[in-house]
Order: structure tokens, then C-alpha cells, then sequence
């Protein structure tokens, strides 16, 4: 399950960029080849060179969002509860990220269409972070042994269900007991 990481030029950039702040600010409906043109500063043949249509940059730049988030996690989790944190810790820079909380937000259903209709970069880099982290910590005994790649599918949906939940039982569950219980679903899912 090795992912490596992405990278865009400096033109790709300008391109990303213009649709990270068209998606945060109207959503993606509003990302057309048109308007990421205009506001990066660039043709639309310079955009069609390096993505078929608008929503193949939507993709690249929820990617490139994701590779950033986990950039903030230099070094692989060792331990099971050292990835249980990470994890915790993941969750809410994703829901607090300009892009994705728009989406959770306000588009759920152009969230749900870029994140659960298919396995796509972004969940196959996050996974590929899980499970390297999982591999890590099985080694230190904290974390029950299997493939790395299925524990971190599971570790996945687990806490993808509960992010894309999160609204929907606000008034049932505070943010701390909301924590707290994601964080016992996910330590029971790794024990050894």
C-alpha cells in the first residue's frame, strides 16, 4: 500500500491554490476551469495540460490538502497510543481545514462524492500513513498483530464514519465525549 507523496509545480500551484480558495469560500460548484483561470492568472490550456476538467483539480486539491495535513506527522506513531493521538489529532486538523470543513459543513454531498464513492489518492495516502504507523507500533507489541494495510482500512472507515457523523449527533454527544469515544473505538480496534 506505498503512497508517495504528491507534487505539483509551481504553475500546477498557482492552479491549486485558486481552487482552494474558490472551494472554501463557495464550494465546489463554483470550480470551473473558467474560474481557476481567472483567478490564478493563467490560461485554460495551461490548466487542460495538466487536468482533464474542473472537478480533476477539485481532486488534486483535496489531495494536496491531505498530504498536508499529514506532513504535520513527521515521524510514524510507534506505539498504539501514540497513533490513537495521531489519529485523534488528524481528525481535527481535517475538520477544522478551510477546504474539508467547507465540505463537511456546508457540501456534504460533494464531500461524500470525493471521499466515499470511491477509494481515491487522499484515502489511499492516508492509509498508507496508517499503516506504516501500524507496522511501526506492531513491532513495539502495542498493537495486535495482521496485515498493517487491512488495520488501517478499518482504522479508516471507524474514523471517517465518525468525522462525516460529527454534526449529526452534535446534540446527543459533546466534543469532548465525542473524543473520548472515538479515541476507546480506535484504541479497542489496535490492542494487542
Amino acid at each position: 500500500m506505498e503512497q508517495r507523496q504528491p507534487s505539483w509545480d509551481p504553475t500546477q500551484s498557482r492552479v491549486l491554490d485558486a481552487a482552494d480558495v474558490l472551494i472554501s469560500r463557495r464550494g465546489v460548484h463554483d470550480v470551473t476551469i473558467a474560474e481557476l483561470a481567472r483567478r490564478s492568472g493563467l490560461s485554460r490550456p495551461t490548466i487542460y495540460r495538466s487536468w482533464s476538467d474542473a472537478d480533476d483539480v477539485v481532486r488534486s486539491a483535496l489531495l494536496r490538502r491531505v498530504a498536508g495535513l499529514i506532513a504535520q506527522f513527521p515521524a510514524p506513531a510507534q506505539t498504539r497510543a501514540t497513533l490513537v493521538d495521531d489519529v485523534l489529532r488528524f481528525t481535527t486538523l481535517f475538520r477544522t481545514d478551510a477546504v474539508y470543513g467547507r465540505l463537511l459543513a456546508d457540501e456534504p454531498e460533494a464531500f461524500a462524492r470525493y471521499t466515499l464513492q470511491r477509494v481515491g489518492s487522499s484515502q489511499r495516502l492516508i492509509l498508507a500513513w496508517l499503516a506504516q504507523a501500524i507496522t511501526a507500533a506492531q513491532a513495539d507489541g502495542s498493537v495486535r498483530a495482521g496485515a498493517p494495510q487491512e488495520i488501517a482500512v478499518m482504522l479508516l472507515l471507524i474514523t471517517q464514519s465518525a468525522v462525516i457523523s460529527h454534526s449529526t449527533v452534535a446534540d446527543l454527544i459533546d466534543e469532548a465525549a465525542w473524543e473520548r469515544e472515538l479515541r476507546a473505538a480506535l484504541d479497542g480496534h489496535l490492542r494487542a
